[in-house]
């Protein structure tokens, strides 16, 4: 690993994420808030630029970048931005424990909405802001976000192949021109213009515009922040929610299927298999829940919406709620938390093991059992007309079974500060696909407060570890990273 040049690129991410809090600063100006909630904003953008200049001065020999170094500077870069993000809930008093308030940071960032904050409506807009700006900034990949805005060079676009290809390691981020960085560019102005068009329609439909984009970010972030103790309840507004249930769908879609229809090429977008799958699980959950909790409602129609709206959040990754589904039989949780499991559509801005590698590992089972039954046939997976390199099934496999060995570490540590097993298992599951809210006492009407520092600490890292898919966050902690050697 080039370590010069990790630093190097760790100065201009800080320094950009020290230019990204002007805008929570000025918001407390404009509101006029308490000076302290300003200066806090001011020491934490003086105290990035300061780190972010030491860093860049940094000269590395070389300037080229390969597959070790992106490890290197997206791993560290989701942990550093994570804590100096906290650093204005600290200096301004609205979160008393660092640990607290990296766990809250993570959380915003790796677009989960696990919270530890008993009520969100007591902080400022300027925080409330920078709080959901986090999911805006994290949801399609800090670094891919820094391809987007950072002027590159040569060495620099040629590098920036294996940064994204180090922050999404899995079947997610396309190259779809011959520049990664063009292609960042094109990929975020799809994003931004979504979130503005979702923005427009949330005020139509009866937001105030300073909510209409706190609950946009969160929706296109699919990380469910709101600046509502009782999150998309609080409004009491069917047209809200279905807004932001198709909303949270559109934004766990691939992103690449978005850019071929920008080309024109609407068939070819409708003809993903994975697409086909994710919409289809929709359809089946939604009618799997709303044939289980039928009779505790009046009206189809309130029916219909709870269950959409539920299925929408959870398998987006998103968490918003309108109602607490916790009240809700054991089969509709059951439901809920397998789509946990699967999330949404690789190369989307939501978290879980993802539809495409579920897809694979079903094929792959369905052609051993065939196997088994007569060995001499030859069988490959297909996605749609393409046939599935034999590599990409078996990363598959090797992803699964990373993710069973963390998530039960992370369900080990947990254990001992959990009231429940239920807790502690949805716990696990809801910040490790970047869910947000699980089951139990982390249910939509709990929070993760009670979780004492190791457990916030280790979940914090399994959010990450989620974010990235395991396997950068795992490469920093391997000797052979951090050699010379390439």
């Amino acid at each position: 690993m080039n370590k010069k040049l990790v630093i190097n690129t760790l100065g201009r991410i800080l320094k950009i994420e020290g230019l990204l809090l002007i805008l929570p600063l000025a918001l407390s100006i404009y509101y006029r808030e308490n000076i302290k909630v300003s200066l806090s904003l001011l020491k934490t953008i003086v105290i990035l630029l300061l780190v972010g200049i030491l860093f860049a001065r940094v000269k590395p020999q070389k300037s080229s970048y390969n597959l070790k170094d992106g490890f290197g500077i997206v791993s560290l870069t989701w942990f550093l931005m994570s804590f100096f993000g906290a650093l204005p809930f600290v200096f301004s008093g609205y979160v008393g424990s660092l640990v607290d308030a990296i766990f809250e940071t993570a959380s915003g960032f790796t677009t989960t909405g696990a919270t530890i904050l008993q009520d969100v409506e007591a902080l400022p807009n300027s925080l409330l802001f920078w709080r959901s700006f986090t999911h805006f900034i994290g949801g399609m990949g800090i670094l891919i976000f820094a391809l987007a805005i950072a002027p590159k060079s040569e060495n620099d676009s040629k590098g920036s192949v294996f940064i994204a290809k180090a922050e999404s390691p899995g079947p997610v981020f396309g190259k779809l021109v011959s520049k990664m960085s063009i292609s960042a560019k094109i990929l975020y102005r799809i994003y931004i213009i979504m979130t503005l068009v979702l923005i427009l329609v949330l005020i139509l439909a009866g937001m105030k515009p300073f909510d209409a984009m706190i609950h946009a970010f969160g929706a296109a972030g699919t990380g469910g922040f709101s600046n509502k103790q009782a999150s998309v309840a609080y409004f009491q507004n069917s047209t809200i929610e279905w807004i932001l249930g198709v909303g949270m769908i559109v934004f766990g879609v691939n992103f690449n299927l978005y850019f071929l229809m920008v080309r024109g090429r609407i068939r070819d977008a409708l003809k993903s298999e994975e697409l086909k799958a994710f919409l289809a699980i929709i359809l089946g959950a939604v009618f799997l829940i709303c044939l289980n909790i039928h009779t505790r409602y009046d009206s189809f129609f309130d029916m219909l919406r709870d269950a959409f709206f539920s299925v929408s959040s959870i398998i987006s990754t998103t968490g918003y709620a309108t109602i607490d589904f916790g009240m809700w039989p054991l089969f509709s949780h059951v439901v809920l938390l397998l789509l946990m499991f699967i999330g949404s559509c690789a190369g989307s801005t939501a978290g879980g093991i993802k539809v495409s590698r579920v897809l694979v590992l079903f094929k792959s089972a369905v052609n051993e059992i065939k196997l088994y039954l007569n060995p001499r046939r030859v069988i490959a997976i297909r996605d749609g007309d393409k046939t599935l390199a034999e590599g990409l099934v078996k990363s598959v496999l090797l992803y699964l079974s990373i993710y069973v060995g963390v998530f039960s570490v992370l369900l080990l540590i947990v254990s001992l500060d959990s009231p429940d097993f239920v807790t502690a298992f949805s716990a696990v599951a809801a910040t490790l696909n970047n869910i947000g809210p699980g089951v139990g006492a982390v249910g939509p009407s709990g929070n993760f407060a009670f979780y004492g520092n190791i457990s916030k600490l280790a979940l914090t890292i399994g959010m990450i570890m989620g974010r990235l898919e395991l396997f950068p966050v795992l490469a920093i902690f391997m000797p052979n990273t951090w050699s010379k050697k390439a």
